[in-house]
């Protein structure tokens, strides 16, 4: 198919020379006799130019490679291949195209790696409200003792945090010892930008003074989630919450199916 395109646009530049040669003689009449060397030159040139540019266009479509002769295999007693007239092809050149094709066909095939917010939304199982305890998961800090003194935020659950509040309703909760350490907290929340993203607001952070607070606040949000550092806090509401997740540097046996263990809240989401 390819062939027979290139022979039609051949023959048709053919013609068109042709045509263009005969409306040129008729608007300019000359005669061999008129011309002069320097018309002669140029013209000789123009067909010069003509001629090669034809064979440049007929050369692909025109010129075909020879197919090598079959020669029968010569008989041997001492029975050597009957393919030894076959062409020899370098192991190193196939080899190499072998292995670009392949290195092609890994990189087109190579998993697309999922976006953070993919990974929230699949770790969390689609679950739409989370409850988190502050102490040892969002805060450097771990016991409310700590809290008087000051709130820092980690660093390095900030992403993770931010990416629950955009797809999760997000309620954060602490046990304080004293109004001044709500202050801290909230401030250092602020100061993070927790509360710029719009999906986490001040009325959602709730404080108590005892663990039991906190397992109640828990109870009446039912949440689909809930992060928490005490063992025993998981333990007695594992009944009653979808899924825990249970922040501890040692790993422990699940208390329940629905109970997961990671060092970090940032380590559960694959951010370390």
């Amino acid at each position: 198919m390819a062939e027979t395109t290139k022979d039609e646009l051949v023959q048709l530049i053919k013609r068109f020379g042709a045509f263009l040669t005969l409306k040129m003689s008729n608007l300019f009449p000359i005669s061999l006799d008129t011309l002069d060397s320097r018309s002669v030159g140029a013209l000789a040139g123009l067909a010069v130019a003509m001629f090669f540019t034809w064979r440049l266009l007929r050369s692909p479509s025109g010129t075909r490679r020879r197919q090598p002769k079959r020669q029968a295999p010569a008989p041997s007693s001492s029975g050597a291949s009957s393919h030894s007239n076959a062409p020899i092809i370098p192991s190193g050149v196939s080899s190499s195209s072998e292995a670009r094709a392949q290195n092609v066909i890994d990189e087109f095939f190579q998993p697309v790696k999922p976006t953070l917010a993919q990974i929230v939304r699949q770790k969390l199982s689609e679950g739409r409200k989370v409850t988190c305890r502050l102490l040892g998961v969002i805060l450097e800090e771990s016991s409310p003792e700590e809290l008087q003194k000051q709130a820092t935020v980690r660093s390095s659950v900030l992403e993770v945090l931010l990416e629950i509040t955009k797809f999760c309703d997000l309620y954060l909760m602490e046990r304080v010892l004293d109004d001044e350490s709500e202050s801290k907290v909230l401030l250092a929340l602020e100061e993070a930008g927790v509360f710029t993203s719009g999906g986490l607001v001040k009325d959602k952070v709730l404080f108590c003074s005892t663990e039991t607070g906190r397992s109640s606040f828990v109870r009446q949000l039912e949440p689909d989630w809930h992060i928490d550092t005490n063992p025993e806090i998981i333990f007695q509401l594992a009944r009653f919450i979808k899924y825990q997740l249970h922040v501890s540097p040692i790993r422990s046996e699940r208390a329940a199916g629905n109970v997961f263990n990671s060092p970090s809240l940032e380590q559960f989401f694959g951010c370390i």
